[in-house]
């Protein structure tokens, strides 16, 4: 299949400025509605990625998320919230964007042009084959990622990417690509929208994935999560009453922060 860049085609919609706000909406949420089943027909993608991150990080590997712009913020975000969610120790899931940390909040300029700043930057982390490297691009055309998963490729370092057009070339970088076309976006070339929200479900199911296999989720609960504000204490609190079979809310809360866990409260009282 010839390359074709769909996430900057013409948005189906006209005259957006003289559209109310109900129609905005409507016409919107239209749009998002299709997303999912988009995603859906990505399944067999992402789960030979899933499959490829789970393999290395069993044996001791880390997952790296790049990118720029949004797509690096996606990334960003959902290596952030591994450690609190799961348990992991910081750096086992680790976002790079283009242009570095104030990239996050402030755009960078040309930062993502730059084809050999993404192997760079992951060298600061001292990446090697025993790691996974998944790429974000929407369009699949972004130099500073696809320079970083070639470099990964010829250093033996398992690559993944997740981008919105059919057979791109960051696709054609990496060793699992995951394509989720999402179509034209509402306002013509804004990835922000359908393809941002495609990649956080990836990333999402990708990274969930993986957790459970690495033991971090027992039934379906976060027994691993960090108790970091009052409702965690309070989440933490009720599924150590259930899983240990205690009445008694005070006792149960005593445990689990003496611990710092449920798996570890639960554990520990079993003994």
């Amino acid at each position: 299949m010839a390359f074709q860049k769909i996430t900057e085609q013409e948005s189906r919609y006209r005259h957006l400025e003289k559209q109310s706000i109900l129609t905005l909406l409507t016409d919107i949420n239209n749009e998002d509605k299709t997303v999912p089943e988009a995603v859906e027909k990505a399944i067999p993608q992402i789960e030979k990625l899933a499959e490829a991150a789970s393999d290395k990080m069993l044996m001791g590997g880390r997952m790296f998320y790049i990118g720029a712009g949004t797509s690096g913020r996606l990334g960003i975000v959902d290596a952030s919230e591994c450690p609190p969610t799961y348990g992991v120790p910081h750096g086992l899931v680790i976002g790079i964007i283009a242009g570095g940390e104030t990239a996050i909040t402030n755009a960078v300029e040309f930062a993502e042009d730059d084809f050999e700043q993404g192997w760079k930057d992951l060298q600061s982390f001292n990446v090697n084959d025993k790691d996974v490297v998944i790429g974000i691009a929407a369009s699949g055309t972004t130099p500073y990622v696809i320079g970083a998963l070639d470099e990964c490729r010829k250093r033996g370092i398992v690559t993944g990417s997740i981008s919105c057009n059919p057979d791109s070339p960051v696709s054609n970088a990496a060793e699992f690509p995951v394509e989720v076309v999402v179509g034209p976006e509402f306002v013509t070339g804004s990835t922000r929208m359908k393809s941002g929200t495609a990649q956080k479900l990836v990333l999402n199911m990708i990274s969930t994935a993986v957790m459970i296999q690495l033991g971090r989720v027992e039934d379906n609960k976060m027994v691993n999560m960090q108790l970091t504000n009052d409702k965690l204490v309070d989440r933490g609190t009720k599924m150590l009453m259930e899983r240990i079979n205690l009445t008694d809310y005070e006792q149960a809360k005593e445990l689990l922060l003496k611990y710092g866990s449920v798996k570890k409260a639960a554990d520990a009282y079993g003994k």
